[in-house]
């Protein structure tokens, strides 16, 4: 540090004369990091114009090494353009690690300035998980300040809303880039040129966390009808914004996939016409694998009691009858439950509701669909076949109901995705508990009668 220090006064002398080939010769055979400590001794523009002097390659390497405070204060001492080129040049680590130490009103600046491939892998680099409305963001968006006149503001909007994603919304932010408004751009074309933004405020928006779920961002503009959702940080600045058209393809991407729990297939993530066949029978054997165990179960039910269906053969004409019919209704209470809570229209504090309705929708079901087996089994085998199969109709719809209901909720509540109960799966689970309750009814009615 002492070395450096000798070097200020000279250094300070030859941007005093202006010997600017003497500079540039003296500050190349410095180290990155004897640069990086040297800038901060010098008054702000000398140490803009020694940054200035070094090559694109040296300037990055000496700003890896200055603090998170003097990184601050350095970027914004300089240009639009050289901030630009300064990020460019930093390795991807270096840029994640100044964009995550600074405020985000910076952070939203210099995103700005970042072309899309980098801008992409800034967010990525960034931290916000896969999912989240941060990898989503674009910082394409037109904003005013709330002092400015709509005459100012609408000359604003004209130049600066060429390369917005939309201007349907115009976003009103104070000094530090906090969000204190979004408005639409009918308001500005409707108030009188000498007004001032604050004016026509309402203070009435809508926003969302970067690292909020994509999915949460879905339900917002659906619920609001909204053209473009503006994202903050956790202190209110905003970053970015969410358009419809990006929504609505994290719509559709997440009810295909939904789509593909349900069917017992993994999710794909590209599409199935470009997806091999190689990958598509990773994505469906595991799946394949653990229901052939599961029939397994029910092939061992049918084996212990092998002495109810020697008495009455009968009996085993109407297995597939029952099995199909708990495991549709199953299915058909999984698929409306699983629904309505991906949508928001089933509550989590309403699960209780949820369950005793769909038994006693199970039970009315089921009574219906036991007078049919009810006629069938008394044409089939008699009296006490038909009794046994309509009891036992009536029972396994409503237990199949009953784990349509219950099932997502137990999931969504242990924070796991309810689509992961399959339809197959529902099936399979209903096949064994169906068949555990009809022979069970007919070992206690054979029993009495």
């Amino acid at each position: 540090m002492t070395e450096i220090s000798s070097l200020v006064p000279e250094i300070k002398e030859f941007i005093k004369e202006r010997r600017w080939s003497d500079l540039r010769a003296t500050i190349s055979e410095m180290p990155a990091p004897d640069i990086a400590d040297l800038l901060f001794q010098m008054d702000k523009y000398e140490r803009i114009l020694i940054f200035r002097l070094l090559s694109r390659q040296i300037s990055s390497e000496v700003f890896s090494y200055l603090s998170s405070k003097d990184k601050d204060t350095l970027l914004t001492d300089l240009t639009d353009e050289e901030t630009r080129q300064l990020l460019e040049a930093l390795s991807p680590d270096d840029r994640t690690e100044l964009l995550e130490e600074l405020p985000g009103q910076l952070i939203q600046r210099l995103i700005n300035l970042l072309n899309p491939d980098d801008r992409r892998e800034a967010l990525q680099l960034l931290g916000y998980p896969d999912e989240s409305v941060g990898r989503l963001m674009t910082p394409d968006y037109v904003a005013v300040r709330e002092d400015w006149t709509i005459e100012k503001a609408l000359e604003h909007i004209r130049n600066k809303g060429k390369d917005s994603e939309t201007i349907n919304v115009i976003y009103v932010v104070d000094a530090s880039w906090k969000l204190l408004d979004a408005l639409d751009l009918r308001r500005f074309i409707l108030a009188g040129p000498g007004d001032t933004v604050r004016q026509i405020m309402d203070y009435s928006f809508v926003s969302i966390p970067a690292y909020e779920d994509r999915e949460k961002a879905v339900a917002l503009i659906q619920r609001y009808d909204l053209v473009a959702l503006p994202v903050v940080d956790s202190e209110g600045v905003l970053l970015g914004i969410v358009t419809v058209d990006d929504v609505m393809d994290v719509a559709q991407e997440e009810a295909t996939e939904d789509f593909h729990k349900v069917a017992a297939v993994s999710p794909l993530k590209i599409s199935y016409t470009k997806t091999g066949i190689w990958s598509l029978y990773k994505k469906r054997i595991g799946w394949l694998v653990m229901l052939v165990l599961m029939n397994a179960v029910s092939a061992g039910v049918i084996t212990a009691y092998e002495d109810v269906l020697v008495s009455s053969l009968v009996l085993a004409s109407f297995i597939p009858l029952l099995i199909a019919s708990g495991g549709n209704a199953g299915s058909q209470s999984a698929t409306l439950v699983i629904r309505a809570i991906a949508v928001g229209d089933a509550k989590m504090d309403r699960w209780l509701w949820a369950v005793g309705r769909e038994v006693c929708l199970g039970f009315i079901l089921g009574i219906t669909m036991g007078i049919t087996t009810w006629v069938m089994g008394f044409m089939r085998g008699g009296y006490v076949i038909a009794i046994v199969v309509s009891l036992s109709t009536i029972t396994i719809v409503m237990v199949s109901n009953l784990m349509g209901v219950a099932l997502p909720f137990l999931l969504t509540r242990l924070r796991i995705d309810p689509a992961v109960i399959s339809n197959p799966l529902i099936t399979s689970v209903a096949d064994i508990a169906g068949l555990i309750i009809y022979f069970s009814v007919a070992t206690w009615i054979f029993g009495i009668l």
